[in-house]
């Protein structure tokens, strides 16, 4: 997959067949339209384009980071992925001249595929029935994807990170269609863990939302093999250094020197909440039952 940072760095694609959106989280909702983006570009002899958008046009913590979204883009089979760059300039930028200026004049859509609940354009108030309006002006066709339900609740990223901020991490994953999880880089650490008998990878999350704190079960992606741990989330109370979040994951059965490097850690469930201890010892006792269960 071609990545390109910045749509005015654009060449000329053969037959593009475009797809908007931030696309956090990849849920269900965006895998259905993504595979229908490749299937009907090979129909068609085009190219399937993403057009997403870093950072997150609203603010928030992304549940997937900007380089995850890309893997997973390349993993579905799509061609070329345009990052646009979401400054404070382009937050100016209006619905109508978003069309104009970057969609048609740089990319010369084939077609083009949006979510029902899609919006663009300054403040957002551009609207999957402007892009109708304009694609009869400019003979390009669209096809916009009704909004995805599950028992009748909407799937949305707004919805998924609000379920893994609540630490409602199975409803979460069954919207996802993957269980939870977050990409994160080792960093040093102060070795608390490893002066308690249970080293830990320290991770630094890639701006992606994580579950509240407390203690859980996961299993860990690293260099395409997948090992089982567990992974605490806190500010390590019983240590008195509760001025700040850590994520610390202790793999089992894993003796290497993993700094610097990328992992992802899925939670599979929590084992239980985040506690202050009365000594070292008192904790590490509870380390040891955490990982019997």
């Amino acid at each position: 997959m071609k990545v390109i940072s910045g749509i005015g760095r654009v060449k000329k694609i053969e037959r593009p067949v475009v797809v908007l959106g931030v696309f956090d989280g990849l849920h269900r909702g965006h895998i259905r339209i993504l595979k229908e983006l490749t299937r009907y570009a090979k129909q068609v002899k085009g190219k399937s384009v993403v057009i997403t958008f870093s950072p997150h046009p609203q603010g928030e913590l992304h549940l997937y980071s900007l380089g995850r979204r890309i893997r997973l883009f390349e993993k579905i089979g799509i061609d070329i992925c345009v990052v646009i760059r979401f400054t404070p300039s382009f937050a100016r930028v209006s619905a109508s001249e978003f069309i104009d200026n970057y969609l048609i004049k740089k990319i010369h859509p084939y077609s083009i595929f949006v979510g029902k609940n899609f919006t663009f354009g300054k403040g957002g108030r551009g609207k999957p029935s402007l892009l109708k309006k304009y694609a009869k002006r400019y003979n390009v066709k669209l096809k916009i994807f009704p909004i995805c339900k599950i028992k009748g609740k909407s799937i949305s990223s707004t919805y998924i990170r609000r379920l893994i901020l609540t630490g409602q991490l199975s409803e979460a994953a069954r919207f996802l269609g993957r269980p939870v999880s977050i990409l994160g880089t080792v960093v040093k650490g102060s070795n608390l863990a490893r002066y308690l008998g249970f080293p830990t990878a320290n991770i630094k999350a890639h701006h992606e939302v994580s579950p509240p704190a407390g203690v859980y079960m996961v299993r860990v992606n690293l260099d395409n093999k997948t090992f089982n741990g567990i992974c605490y989330i806190g500010s390590r109370p019983t240590f008195k250094t509760h001025n700040a979040k850590h994520i610390e994951v202790h793999i089992f059965r894993f003796n290497k020197n993993i700094y610097a490097r990328d992992l992802e850690i899925q939670f599979i469930k929590k084992i239980r909440e985040e506690r202050k201890f009365k000594s070292a010892r008192q904790l590490t006792e509870q380390i040891k039952k955490d990982i019997s269960l």
